[in-house]
């Protein structure tokens, strides 16, 4: 399994909004992806910014690969993304995960 992490920084007064443009955009195209295992928002703030991170986990790089494109690495942005981000990140990272969670 393969943990995939992207960071975003917005305005703490657009935080609301964007956490909801995220719930109606990126998440359902994540979900919609083969070999998606799952969807995390995570998100911190500080002051007069929201930090963002969407975790993400998947089977393979091929699955990335495929909601991603063929850069893996090279973050996957949508239209009205750039109405609320501070900067446009231009990488994610992925970790390979050595201990999944356990199933209840």
């Amino acid at each position: 399994m393969i943990a995939r992490t992207w960071y975003g920084a917005v305005p703490a007064e657009k935080a609301d909004a964007y956490g909801k443009y995220l719930l109606e955009t990126g998440v359902p195209d994540y979900q919609r992806t083969p070999g998606n295992c799952g969807v995390y928002i995570l998100r911190r703030n500080e002051q007069n910014i929201a930090h963002f991170l969407l975790l993400t986990f998947w089977d393979s790089l091929d699955a990335i690969k495929a909601f991603a494109g063929d850069n893996a690495e090279k973050a996957r942005y949508y239209p009205q993304d750039e109405e609320y981000l501070l900067e446009l990140e231009p990488n994610a990272i992925h970790y390979e995960v050595l201990a999944p969670p356990e199933k209840h």
